[in-house]
């Protein structure tokens, strides 16, 4: 059984009443919600005490209704004042004198309908069922089950947005770290607890500490993996304040996680262990406050044709890419590119590389390819480059930087 209820104007109040009896809710339009309330006539007995207890419950002046599938429950409210039960079997009798506009369609449908003469439910529940799916398709068959109030299907259920959130006003303000990290503790447990209640994970951590006489301090620590482990989460939370400490005694705090589905993971019977995630994000951070954020991390190229142009990003949860299956070739890079002398023909084509690691006259080039950019800044560049096969020294990338004038190698080929 489904209830649906009607008011327009009054969503909330509605959305109030169906949590009270049940947690499977359909917010259906603005003005109509419908409920599950299978397994409430152990509570209260026949459709007929349920539907007073809604109408109790409800508080405003709402239509009601009772039925075995959400539409044809949906359909009576709209169209029939108070409270309907719909017994089942007898749907398509008691929703037939309702107007066709209720069941909604395209506008092409109800010009359809319009221009056959129906007017009612029942005259368009009536029609030959194969003729109205030859000259209305997949749209007009169910339709028509709706004006039968025989269509089943499922609940689109709402989500409640879960807010875990938790704030402190200190009676005294704080401006030492240990005092603030006990806090913290407390409310981590706290919304940790909370979130293993409804099943969820966190992977973000967002701070507002409330400062004297200074703008908040706001830390936002983003996880590579969903985590739960409060102890965990305290930790990276310290490393992040001893590397930015706030600037003022703090007078208010503010902790949030977002929630998340939690992570599954299907290890390998035969591939090596990996260290837990919990525990590299905890090295990761103490490294993050040596060397800075901007020097760890995954790198990513950059949308430009500056050669070797990259930049950290943080490290998040690996998603499976497609690898190729033909091999190609792999550039490995010299940072910094070594210098080099070249010897070239007349029309600048390389015969011959001099270089701190080795030398050789060029078997074979490809080339040149003209590069430049940037030049608004102050890292402008232009080079002009060639693949060439040196012998004794494999295949190379070499290039002319014409601002320097001069010649590096680049990296190798593998």
């Amino acid at each position: 059984m489904f209830a649906c209820l009607h008011a327009p104007g009054n969503l909330p109040l509605l959305v109030e009443c169906a949590k009270h009896f049940s947690p499977l809710i359909e917010e259906t339009s603005l003005d109509t919600v419908v409920f599950d309330i299978r397994g409430l006539r152990w509570i209260y007995g026949a459709p007929e005490q349920i539907a007073l207890e809604i109408e109790r419950r409800v508080g405003i002046t709402a239509n009601l209704a009772l039925a075995s599938n959400p539409d044809a429950a949906i359909h009576a409210a709209r169209g029939i004042r108070g409270v309907t039960i719909l017994p089942p079997g007898r749907e398509a009798a008691v929703l037939a004198p309702l107007p066709p506009y209720l069941l909604g369609g395209s506008p092409e449908f109800a010009r359809t309908l319009d221009l056959w003469g129906i007017r009612t439910f029942g005259e368009f529940a009536n029609l030959p069922p194969l003729g109205v799916a030859a000259r209305l398709g997949e749209e007009g068959t169910h339709i028509q089950q709706m004006a039968r109030g025989a269509a089943h299907r499922q609940l689109r259920l709402r989500v409640d947005l879960q807010v875990f959130r938790e704030e402190r006003e200190l009676e005294y303000s704080l401006d030492l770290l240990e005092p603030l990290l006990f806090l913290l503790s407390q409310m981590l447990s706290e919304l940790c607890e909370r979130l293993r209640f409804h099943g969820r994970f966190t992977n973000e951590i967002r701070l507002r500490l409330k400062l004297e006489r200074v703008p908040d301090h706001i830390i936002t620590l983003r996880l590579p993996v969903p985590m739960l482990e409060s102890k965990v989460l305290l930790k990276l939370l310290q490393l992040e304040l001893n590397g930015k400490p706030p600037q003022a005694p703090v007078e208010k705090i503010q902790l949030e996680l977002m929630p998340v589905e939690p992570r599954t993971t299907q290890h390998g019977l035969f591939l090596p262990s990996s260290p837990e995630p919990e525990k590299l994000e905890i090295t990761l951070s103490r490294i993050r406050g040596l060397v800075g954020a901007a020097n760890i991390g995954a790198p990513e190229l950059m949308d430009t044709h500056r050669p070797d142009a990259f930049r950290m990003k943080p490290l998040m949860a690996a998603k499976g890419a497609a690898i190729s299956p033909h091999p190609r070739l792999v550039l490995r890079r010299f940072r910094p590119p070594y210098p080099a002398r070249v010897w070239c023909t007349d029309h600048g084509k390389p015969v011959r590389i001099f270089s701190p690691i080795g030398e050789g006259s060029v078997v074979a080039c490809a080339g040149p390819w003209k590069t430049s950019g940037d030049w608004w800044t102050s890292e402008v560049w232009d080079h002009q480059e060639w693949d060439v096969e040196i012998q004794s020294m494999g295949v190379s990338r070499i290039y002319r930087d014409h601002l320097q004038g001069q010649w590096f190698i680049e990296g190798n080929y593998d």
